[in-house]
């Protein structure tokens, strides 16, 4: 079987569209896991559904250390945070908001 010139081309250009995929998806799969940051809990606020916690840079929202509230995601991370903890956070920013969105 003999490929043409065209058909060469044809598969070059296959292969670069995958690649370009491949990385597209990497990339977006790397933007969309959020890194967790180290802080310690300064205040839950039960009322507010607010916590306030001493925390490193926020790499991901390009924020230095600093002492922030942050609004949990979820009602339940309440139960799961006590005023002098260590804790491992993902901080996200939602419709304008600093939300906790992940802990451990």
């Amino acid at each position: 079987m003999k490929i043409t010139i065209e058909g060469k081309r044809i598969m070059k250009t296959i292969k670069l569209a995958a690649t370009a995929l491949m990385l597209a998806v990497g990339f977006a799969a790397s933007s969309m896991a959020g890194t967790f940051t180290k802080g310690t809990v300064k205040k839950v606020d039960p009322r507010s559904g607010k916590v306030t916690i001493i925390h490193e840079e926020l790499v991901d929202l390009d924020m230095p250390a600093m002492t922030m509230v942050f609004r949990l995601a979820e009602k339940d991370m309440l139960d799961q945070l006590e005023a002098g903890q260590e804790i491992e956070f993902v901080a996200e920013r939602i419709k304008g908001r600093l939300t906790v969105t992940e802990l451990r």
